[in-house]
């Protein structure tokens, strides 16, 4: 009975991770655009196939927390404590950084999240770390991409736009705005984690032991450095 019983579970646990899964990402940041070529690596060396749909960061949290889709790719860590029919894959894959960009003749000093109640700010819609970061404050735009937030701070609609580091950059270098730099340092550096809807639970521990033995082996860094490099490439098309 109880080898019957370890063959049935191993079968449930097999057709459990045997179809494909469907994940969400947020569109128009270039930290998510990375996950979506990271991410299918990982689960193709657990012989398990996903595609990934970018949306609006407010519409992907709906699709992933109702269950409508699989989970979302890549949030940081508040977001499990916020949308508790997700599970937080334990082992961080990326990172992202909070960042502060300002036009060159503004004169504005930020160094800390307090400043940042002064002035006006632009960030992107739906995304949990600078809504996080921005929690409580009055003075602030939410636009659909991070090209909106740095037109609108080049322009002077805007003190300051709000978003990760790399991301910001890459806009900036891509618009030819030579007007906008960011602070000195990141406001916040944070770990993104990969999230499950609770109904996909036995993927977790599946995806957990692979991204650590990928760390360990340094197989992650290649294939993100690879992705990285895949992004950037594909940006600068885009403005050509």
């Amino acid at each position: 009975m109880k080898t019957f019983l370890i063959i049935f579970m191993a079968l449930n646990s097999f057709v459990a991770i045997a179809k494909e899964y469907h994940f969400v990402a947020i569109n128009n940041l270039i930290e998510q655009e990375v996950g979506t070529i990271v991410l299918p690596e990982v689960y193709k060396q657990l012989g398990i196939s996903i595609s990934i749909t970018p949306l609006p960061g407010k519409r992907a949290q709906h699709q992933a927390t109702s269950g409508m889709s699989d989970g979302e790719i890549m949030r940081i860590y508040s977001y499990g404590i916020e949308n508790p029919t997700t599970i937080r894959v334990p082992t961080p894959y990326y990172q992202l950084e909070t960042m502060a960009f300002i036009r060159k003749d503004s004169g504005i000093k930020i160094t800390k999240k307090a400043d940042l109640a002064q002035y006006d700010i632009a960030k992107v819609r739906g995304v949990k770390h600078t809504n996080n970061i921005t929690q409580g404050l009055t003075n602030v735009t939410d636009v659909n991409s991070t090209e909106k937030v740095m037109k609108l701070v080049s322009e002077g609609l805007a003190d300051v736009g709000l978003t990760n580091t790399v991301d910001g950059l890459m806009v900036l270098k891509n618009l030819k705005l030579d007007n906008v730099v960011s602070i000195n340092k990141p406001l916040a550096t944070l770990d993104l984690f990969h999230y499950i809807h609770e109904s996909q639970k036995v993927l977790v521990p599946l995806v957990d032991q692979k991204l650590q033995a990928l760390i360990k082996n340094g197989e992650l860094a290649r294939i993100i450095k690879k992705a990285e490099s895949a992004v950037i490439t594909l940006k600068e098309q885009d403005y050509k």
